[in-house]
């Protein structure tokens, strides 16, 4: 049952409470964002948003959510449900707007990825952070895989990179959105596998290559398959190759993973299967929660503690500015795509783009985006929200 009440509902925030969210977005994936938070011991949906108001309560319906406010308004339904952060899980067009509402209302944000559909869009969320002082953290589930843990430790071992490989092959049916991107794969699916090798080797990228295509069998409006090879910082180079509509020989959704380096060789299955060829190289395999329970939990733990998670706002712009590069390579005919060339375009497309004032002031502000992605990151004073208020 819903709640109709005009008056705020008080919700406890003190460390070892569950952080009252409001979650925006009520479809497939908002739906499973709600489920898990249900029955999350950090977290408690306390709210649900969406522009379809009977999406949004037949949700809080069917997951016996009894007291949850139901509304097409951000701050509204988050002042009138108490709650103390938001998690963003709209369509990726919407996440600015989103994020923005969030954050002028003092509230820190949990979006789901792709932060957003260009760097330079990207950069002015940047800004709104920086401007408003609110965490804004985007959720890279597939960072959070034990098994990629462990195979990031027997990495870190094999001494300097010589070259990462990974490929991801899948047929998966999406009906909505998803098929009709111009670029499914890169946009939708790449992201995260780019994502995961910034995890994994804390490499920073500096250009690309790429060619995406649609096979002629693909129920993808767009480009569905693609290959791209990336210039690391470290001289080394990540090999990409990837498909949503390959029925035959399906790899992981984490992609299949092979690294060769000084000492030896290291690979995963993108489940539960890492090995090395190499001496004296072991890994531990950690036990803990994956995927978007652990997202949530490195949020709240960072909110708890005012430290900055992984994936904050000015992090996660590298991991989109890959796969904006390769969808430019791509279009170009293959052309090499320089990195940081395409971040100085997007932060001038940012100013060019952006009608509020203080935000475009925050964005003129820096020297380069370069300047403004390594702005000093949220976390830097104690958290507001440990104490029993948003920050």
């Amino acid at each position: 049952m819903t709640s109709t009440m005009t008056e705020k509902i008080d919700h406890p925030t003190a460390p070892g409470d569950r952080l009252p969210v409001v979650v925006v977005g009520a479809g497939a994936m908002g739906t499973a964002w709600i489920r898990m938070l249900a029955t999350s011991p950090h977290a408690v949906p306390v709210g649900v948003v969406d522009l379809d108001l009977d999406l949004a309560a037949s949700a809080v319906a069917t997951l016996g959510l009894d007291g949850a406010v139901v509304g097409d308004s951000v701050a509204e339904v988050a002042e009138r449900a108490g709650a103390a952060a938001v998690v963003n899980v709209t369509v990726p067009q919407a996440h600015r707007i989103v994020n923005e509402q969030a954050l002028r209302a003092g509230l820190p944000v949990l979006c789901e990825k792709p932060l957003a559909p260009t760097v330079a869009e990207a950069l002015r969320q940047v800004a709104i952070a920086d401007l408003t002082g609110g965490l804004l953290m985007v959720s890279q589930s597939r960072r959070y895989f034990n098994h990629l843990a462990a195979f990031r430790d027997a990495v870190e071992q094999l001494g300097p990179l010589a070259a990462v490989h990974a490929q991801f092959f899948h047929a998966d049916h999406e009906p909505g959105f998803r098929e009709q991107m111009a670029h499914p794969l890169l946009v939708d699916m790449s992201i995260h596998h780019f994502d995961m090798l910034r995890y994994l080797t804390d490499d920073v990228p500096v250009a690309v290559r790429c060619s995406s295509w649609n096979p002629p069998w693909s129920w993808f409006a767009g480009d569905a398959a693609a290959t791209a090879e990336f210039e690391l910082d470290s001289g080394a180079r990540f090999v990409y190759s990837g498909s949503r509509c390959t029925p035959g020989l399906q790899t992981s959704w984490n992609a299949d993973w092979r690294v060769y380096a000084e000492r030896g060789a290291a690979s995963w299955d993108g489940d539960d299967v890492v090995r090395v060829d190499a001496e004296g190289i072991g890994f531990d395999v950690p036990a803990r929660p994956e995927g978007i329970e652990a997202s949530l939990e490195e949020f709240v733990t960072s909110l708890r503690a005012g430290t900055t998670p992984q994936n904050e706002v000015r992090a996660n712009v590298l991991s989109l500015a890959m796969v904006e590069g390769a969808i430019r390579s791509s279009e170009r005919g293959g052309e090499r795509v320089v990195v940081a060339e395409l971040l100085e375009e997007s932060l001038a497309q940012a100013i060019t783009d952006e009608q509020r004032d203080d935000v475009a002031g925050v964005l003129r502000s820096w020297t380069s985006a370069a300047d403004g992605i390594a702005t000093p990151a949220w976390g830097s004073a104690p958290a507001a929200i440990a104490s029993g208020g948003a920050q």
